[in-house]
């Protein structure tokens, strides 16, 4: 545990854990952070303790590299985070809350702490899909049920009529019929809420004692509590969505605040009989009504621009979808296609959007892997291209069309004029969280469905077919001498790490191994984020994906790359700080922006070797903790 890389702070040298003072290390901590009241919250894992800092500019992190049992430092999504070892961090963290008097706080409270700091409009966006996408198995399973169950009541009418279509209706509608309760606990969790207080909102709101939202009519109005001055009326929110998110940040935001204003002795029964109160009240007199209004007024406008605008509406969305899709934003519109589920239509007009946008990729990302001849990208463009089609468009984006650009606007330019065409002939879906060729199963008119992808796709791969070309390695003048010209640098195909987020290709040559397999105990634990390792064949890093450098070791042997939250450290060899730069030439410096292949780092196998260290270079995801979805391995 000898490097030390920049402002990563990876390695310290000694053995630090040996007889640690757990107290002195707090109290050190706390003193180079500017004290507990520049803490709002922390937290520990198994091996990193979790800050959330108020005024980063307090923080002295010269000083906190060196701290005693500190083995390493980064920052990730709003998060300054300490890496102090498995079975260590514990003690220093109970130290810690000791020294600060902070509260202690789950991985869960100190990422919505962070979160919490983020712009407004980027909170807004960003909340419907971390509520949305734990509960979309529930969704998708129960909507292809759903799209099953009645293409055979349609095909076989007698089957309308057995118990068979009554159990396995009743089976397929429970996830929508009582949406407000997945949708509650999810959000309880998201809010840092007791999750099963969001669960007794959620069922409040649907439950059996208030009149049905869907038989409400002119002729079949509900009864109204009649609470003084407040009117309530006795009608339950199936198939809403805002509201239901609404009174749980209410819930959550109340619960917190009498945690820490009711005395212990009595909060247990005290803070959830005052949250559930005061939240049911506010939910029932103020969010409710007002919110449910306010929701049906965008599904209103939602569909008045897929239906009513003559197919433009549809057209721009088609085209805006993939965009969305790069910047981490798409499940946002889960809010609006359960909402259409749950209104007058019953159909998800939206899914035939996403689904034409996101099969365009496919076809783009196809072209692309038919008229390539590099056998590398060929092997990643093809396997991406198949899952863009199956829905999963996040390796075809990041890791062929948004790298070459032109295949990507193609697939905009394609997924617009497919979703121009599923809105003038009137597609729509019993589910969302679906779509591509799984969306069959879930489609109201499948030939018209099949048309719609086959356009999309079609549009895309013309495009990418034409205005797309490979680049050459570049060849030098022949006047030109042989040791004048620079080898030609092929760009990295191959994927090493896989997550939502995106996709990390192999930034250097060489044999992939598992990042348990990395010759250095630190890399080999984890404890620094899971990743791969690669035993070089070659002598230049390059960047492995689009990207900005966010850090670069003074010994030049390291550098960190970030991206779509991603944080990613490359550390060429074990214990190379010590080589103090010699045998490594640094490319690039912090700040600079990167596109994918670019050179990063050039470094003499043969020097490492002749210094005694293994040329293994690390490739680890820094933050995978906070990732969903991380995949590791060549691929």
């Amino acid at each position: 545990m000898n490097d030390d890389v920049s402002q990563f702070d990876l390695f310290m040298e000694g053995e630090k854990n040996m007889a640690l003072d757990y107290r002195k290390c707090a109290e050190e901590i706390a003193a180079n952070i500017g004290g507990g009241s520049n803490v709002i919250s922390a937290a520990h894992c198994a091996t990193r303790l979790r800050l959330v800092i108020a005024d980063n500019g307090k923080v002295n992190k010269a000083a906190l590299e060196n701290v005693d049992g500190v083995k390493g430092m980064f920052e990730s999504n709003g998060q300054l985070q300490l890496i102090i070892g498995t079975g260590t961090v514990n003690k220093v963290y109970d130290e810690f809350l000791s020294v600060t008097g902070a509260s202690a706080a789950s991985k869960a409270d100190v990422k919505a702490a962070a979160a919490s700091r983020m712009p407004l409009w980027k909170k807004i966006l960003k909340t419907p899909g971390d509520v949305f996408v734990p509960i979309l198995p529930a969704i998708v399973a129960s909507g292809l049920m759903m799209g099953l169950v009645e293409a055979l009541a349609k095909a076989i009418p007698s089957f309308a009529e057995s118990g068979w279509f009554g159990f396995l209706d009743l089976v397929a509608n429970t996830a929508f019929a009582l949406l407000p309760i997945l949708v509650a606990v999810s959000a309880a969790r998201v809010f840092g809420g007791n999750i099963f207080l969001g669960g007794v909102i959620g069922m409040m709101m649907v439950h059996p004692g208030l009149m049905n939202a869907w038989t409400v009519s002119p002729t079949n109005q509900p009864a109204v509590w009649n609470l003084g001055i407040f009117k309530i009326s006795q009608v339950g929110y199936q198939g809403h969505v805002i509201p239901v998110i609404l009174a749980v940040l209410l819930m959550s935001t109340v619960e917190k605040w009498l945690h820490k204003k009711v005395p212990e002795m009595i909060d247990l029964f005290v803070t959830p009989l005052c949250t559930v109160l005061i939240t049911a009240f506010a939910t029932f007199v103020v969010i409710g009504p007002i919110f449910s209004i306010l929701e049906n007024w965008v599904l209103k406008g939602a569909e008045w621009l897929v239906t009513s605008t003559g197919g433009i509406g549809a057209l721009i969305m088609g085209a805006l979808y993939p965009w969305t899709v790069v910047m981490g934003l798409h499940h946002m519109y889960n809010v609006i296609e359960a909402g259409m589920l749950s209104g007058a239509l019953g159909l998800n007009i939206w899914m035939p959007i996403a689904s034409a946008a996101n099969f365009a990729q496919f076809g783009a990302c196809l072209a692309v892997a038919i008229k390539c001849r590099n056998a590398k990208l060929k092997s990643v463009a093809l396997p991406s291209s198949l899952s863009a089609s199956l829905g999963i468009t996040e390796p075809a984006i990041f890791g062929v069309n948004f790298r070459f650009m032109k295949p990507f606007i193609a697939g905009v330019i394609g997924g617009a004029v497919g979703a121009l065409f599923g809105s003038l002939t009137g597609l729509g879906a019993t589910t969302y969280g679906v779509t591509g060729i799984p969306g069959l199963l879930a489609i109201n008119n499948v030939p018209i469905y099949c048309i719609e992808l086959l356009i999309a796709a079609g549009v895309a791969f013309v495009i990418t077919s034409v205005i797309w070309k490979e680049e050459q390695p570049a060849v030098a003048p022949a006047a030109a001498a042989p040791a004048a010209a620079a080898p030609a640098i092929e760009a990295p195909t191959v994927s090493v790490i896989r997550c939502a987020n995106g996709t990390v290709l192999q930034p250097v040559k060489g044999n992939v191994i598992p990042y348990d397999k990395i010759p250095d105990d630190t890399f080999a634990s984890g404890v620094l984020g899971v990743g791969v390792g690669v035993e070089p064949t070659d002598e230049t890093v390059v960047a492995p994906f689009d990207g900005e450098i966010s850090s670069v070791a003074e010994s030049k042997h390291a550098v960190g790359v970030s991206a779509n939250d991603m944080e990613l450290l490359i550390h060429v060899g074990v214990d190379t700080v010590n080589m103090n730069g010699d045998g490594f030439t640094c490319l690039v410096k912090e700040g600079d922006k990167v596109k994918a292949g670019q050179p990063l780092i050039r470094f003499s196998r043969a020097k490492i070797k002749a210094a005694g260290y293994s040329d293994t270079v690390a490739v680890l995801l820094t933050n995978s903790d906070d990732l969903e979805g991380v995949e590791i391995g060549a691929k």
